[in-house]
């Protein structure tokens, strides 16, 4: 039989092979196994074997290996962990990666294989050798190596059979990677790869198909609870988002791991946020039994950074059938129920009701209409006055951001300053509010009014952005007004940022021209060490350590601490929530700098603090003592 002729039935022996649907079907083992021996069968060798590289290339190690001999003679098997190293075999390795056909009809003899002769070769009585490469993708990953014990040229045919047998398994590699990236495809978006449970999406499913199964079985029913970290914003700000995963990561364990009744499935699906569905024991005291240990297992100390940090989580609960018609209502449902658990002080745990679900309602509408308010300037600002330590003469005003709802009336800041958070508005209502604090200051300076030095608060969420001292000038400018004309109120905990992004954000806004305050001081977690290195000119003493003095002797103690602490470090000093002739008096007398509160005026539109603290007249305030 001519070549040609040869060369086509061997061809189409190898396509039959590979185009049957039971090999298709085959895992990989199996497909070797069969490529292998067809090799061996049609071209009469004793050992077809596979062969892989490993990354480095340095060595080749034997994946699959078929011999004749074995019994039962017909049988391919493994031969055992085999690997020929690079270091003892150059001349080989260097044939195979620039010639990539090996055939050699002496290989004992021959100057490429001869390395092998004495601990391969002569050991199998392998004569002959034929090596065709395989690929993984561009890259050379193996070879198949055909093994005769006889002396032999290898013919065009033989050459053509196993360079196809190689081409073949080159395929199922590809096909395999593709195989791999699907799934890490399908993990990564199933998936969460921090703490390697399942993600929102694959709740979902998990919710849906339980919920088909409790509709045709007609019983059942699952609890989903959704569980909230609390105050992670500060773990990550003050230690840095490194230690904010390793506290993610483990409650993802410790949820993993706890044994719940009726557990059937978890997930993390946010970024401080995880679900746990509970099958079939839905009574309201089995899910806040679950509720009461998964809070047990969360407070237990977590070792981050040297240090050992308390956690809480806020729980909301639902379930269905009851709560809700749908998977996605019982999601809603548990989020709301969630937030209400915060609303009511963190770490708490709250089953979902009807009130929930107005206050849901509520809160969905009341940030609507925020947005609303915000992008048609819909918000309004009033001003306190801060006097001077006599409580005569008026040194700064703060500006208070104030709501006028068209239907509710005059909201009060905590009834939508939560909802601006939780939906990522602050940055923009702080824009909103330094806006309008711009256009009151040129109204007045075109009526001749000369504004004091006007305070404004930011937000923990507007510190730590880099752009915010850029956006301060553009507005400021925009309306003639200096930035030197406002003083900034940053509370305790808007410094637990990343000091390098805090610092260059504070000190920006100084050298702009703007003054500096730490508000509220005293109820934060600000250190010494970051207050010293920070641009702040003034400190203001919370309110509820005012509030008892002169009588209290704790904050008497705190209060005078909290002066000498400003005197050292040169910062000037104001006291909040001055509502009493006895808090004025002990504070002048104990060298406090400025007062405000409600002892000389609540916040102010306006055009009502400049008509009581800017008149031409001079001020006489009735309660002037000093």
């Amino acid at each position: 039989m001519r070549d040609s002729e040869i060369l086509v039935t061997h061809h189409k022996a190898l396509m039959e092979l590979s185009h049957d649907a039971d090999f298709i079907e085959q895992p990989r083992h199996h497909k070797l196994a069969a490529l292998t021996e067809l090799c061996a069968r049609r071209l009469n060798v004793e050992r077809v074997s596979i062969w892989s590289f490993p990354p480095k290339g340095d060595r080749i190690n034997c994946e699959w290996l078929y011999d004749a001999s074995a019994a039962p003679p017909d049988r391919a098997n493994t031969g055992g962990p085999l690997s020929l190293y690079q270091s003892e075999h150059p001349a080989y390795f260097a044939t195979i990666s620039t010639e990539r056909v090996v055939a050699v009809d002496n290989a004992q003899e021959d100057s490429r294989t001869r390395s092998f002769a004495s601990n391969y070769l002569a050991i199998h009585n392998i004569n002959a050798m034929l090596d065709a490469p395989i690929f993984d993708g561009a890259r050379m990953s193996g070879v198949i190596c055909l093994e005769s014990r006889n002396h032999r040229l290898w013919s065009p045919p033989d050459i053509s059979l196993a360079v196809a047998v190689a081409d073949t398994v080159s395929l199922m590699n590809t096909h395999e990677a593709w195989i791999r990236s699907k799934q890490a495809l399908d993990y990564v978006t199933r998936f969460d790869s921090l703490t390697g449970l399942a993600n929102m999406d694959s709740l979902r499913d998990r919710i849906n198909h339980l919920i088909r199964k409790v509709r045709k079985r007609d019983r059942g029913g699952l609890g989903l609870i959704w569980i909230d970290i609390d105050r992670l914003k500060i773990i990550n700000d003050g230690l840095g988002p490194q230690a904010g995963d390793q506290v993610i990561a483990e409650v993802g364990r410790r949820l993993n791991d706890l044994q719940l009744t009726g557990k059937d499935f978890l997930a993390r699906i946010g970024g401080d946020e995880f679900a746990v569905i509970i099958r079939n024991k839905t009574l309201p005291e089995l899910l806040v039994s679950a509720a009461e240990l998964i809070q047990q297992r969360i407070r237990s100390p977590i070792r981050v950074n040297e240090q050992d940090l308390i956690i809480s989580a806020s729980l909301g609960i639902s379930h269905f059938p009851g709560d809700c018609d749908d998977g996605e209502e019982l999601l809603r449902s548990a989020e709301a129920a969630m937030y209400h658990s915060k609303y009511r002080g963190r770490g708490q745990s709250t089953q979902y009701d009807s009130e929930i679900q107005m206050t849901a309602r509520s809160r969905f509408a009341v940030e609507s209409e925020l947005r609303l308010a915000m992008e048609n300037d819909g918000l309004d600002v009033f001003y306190q006055p801060i006097m001077d330590s006599t409580g005569t003469r008026i040194e700064s005003a703060e500006a208070l951001v104030r709501w006028h709802h068209p239907d509710r009336g005059w909201l009060s800041p905590i009834e939508f300053l939560d909802v601006a958070r939780s939906a990522g508005l602050m940055y923009r209502l702080g824009e909103c509010v330094v806006e309008r604090v711009c256009r009151d200051w040129r109204a007045c300076r075109a009526k001749g009014i000369n504004l004091a030095t006007i305070s404004v608060n930011l937000a923990p969420e507007q510190v730590m952005v880099s752009g915010l001292p850029g956006l301060i000038r553009d507005v400021c400018g925009s309306y003639a007004m200096p930035v030197s004309a406002l003083q900034f109120e940053v509370t305790e905990d808007a410094l637990q940022g990343e000091l390098r992004v805090l610092s260059r954000v504070l000190e920006d806004l100084v050298d702009s021209g703007a003054m500096l305050a730490i508000d509220d001081f005293g109820t934060g977690y600000s250190s010494l060490a970051r207050l010293k290195c920070l641009p702040f000119s003034r400190i203001k003493i919370d309110r509820s350590f005012i509030r008892h003095l002169p009588d209290d002797d704790n904050d008497r103690a705190i209060t005078l601490s909290t002066i000498g602490l400003a005197r050292g470090l040169g910062l000037s000093i104001v006291a909040e929530g001055v509502e009493t002739q006895a808090h004025e008096r002990w504070l002048f007398e104990n060298h406090c700098d400025y007062l405000q509160g409600f002892r000389y005026s609540k916040p102010l539109p306006i055009e009502e603090l400049t008509r009581r603290f800017y008149s031409t007249e001079p001020l006489i305030l009735s309660h002037q003592r000093h």
